[in-house]
């Protein structure tokens, strides 16, 4: 399964991490960003219309590649497959998690802070995980030191990750892709800014790894 999430980092050096508070932002918002480059998109299942607008955004943009970002139990990852999601995106690893996704299709990405994750995880079939929160549990100094006991695996951060320090996460070798919410902010949905999305998205597709 791992390898199924891995050809995500194929689509572009950053996945954006969206939160959707209104339903109709959820369509406009995807447009914007496949516009600007950006077709990998994860939305959280932090707010209450984050399955419609997953499914939304499944059904009429077609060109994205729309993931739940958030999955925490058997049945948020229930959800996510009905809502027409192609991929999953977890905060920690559980085997329930990993079980649940098997179960469905869904091909998953588990989040992990520490080396113990890491081999769990690893034991479980994983090989490209989700370095979550990176800044906050020792961003770049962490992924070069797990790189010695773990040269087989390779990491999306995400949490905290900016425009400026996204080049230099890129620039690890154990890096494949990173997440950040830079790409969709709040006030530029609220204003129905989407051309500012989707030059913010142009921008990180850009960046070089």
């Amino acid at each position: 399964m791992s390898n199924e999430t891995l050809s995500l980092a194929s689509h572009g050096p950053v996945i954006p991490v969206i939160v959707i508070h209104q339903l109709e932002h959820a369509v406009p918002l995807a447009e914007a960003l496949v516009a600007g480059g950006v077709k990998v998109l994860e939305v959280t299942l932090r707010t209450p219309v984050a399955l419609q607008a997953m499914e939304a955004m499944a059904r009429a943009v077609p060109s994205a590649i729309v993931g739940a970002g958030t999955l925490r139990t058997p049945a948020d990852v229930v959800a996510a497959k009905n809502a027409g999601c192609r991929f999953g995106v977890s905060p920690g690893f559980t085997e329930q998690i990993g079980a649940a996704c098997a179960a469905q299709g869904l091909p998953l990405l588990p989040g992990v802070s520490t080396a113990s994750e890491v081999m769990a995880a690893n034991a479980a079939g994983y090989s490209f995980l989700k370095l979550f929160p990176a800044v906050a549990v020792g961003g770049i100094q962490l992924l070069k030191a797990l790189a010695g006991p773990f040269p087989d695996v390779v990491f999306c951060p995400t949490g905290g990750i900016t425009p400026e320090t996204a080049p230099q996460f890129l620039s690890l070798p154990n890096v494949k892709v990173c997440g950040g919410s830079w790409l969709t902010p709040q006030d530029a949905i609220d204003a129905g800014d989407w051309a500012r999305i989707t030059r913010l998205a142009a921008e990180a597709a850009a960046i070089r790894r």
